[in-house]
């Protein structure tokens, strides 16, 4: 019997994948649950050169900040 994808939590859910990773329907119902936008930073484009160099700034923040992150 398998379980209720709908019922766990990302982590849970997350934890389970690892665990049982021949079970597509559980990855299928994982990646279902992501919406990359969440994670999305919107910038509009710079018009100035002192916006420029504050985008670069936010960006190099942005990346250093995800590649510290943990998986």
């Amino acid at each position: 019997m398998k379980p209720n994808y709908d019922v766990m939590s990302n982590a849970e859910l997350r934890a389970y994948c690892l665990e049982h990773r021949e079970d597509m329907s559980a990855l299928e119902a994982f990646f279902a649950r992501r919406s990359p936008d969440s994670e999305a930073v919107w910038f509009s484009p710079p018009k100035t050169l002192e916006e420029w160099k504050q985008q670069e700034e936010v960006f190099r923040a942005e990346i250093e900040k995800r590649s510290q992150k943990p998986n």
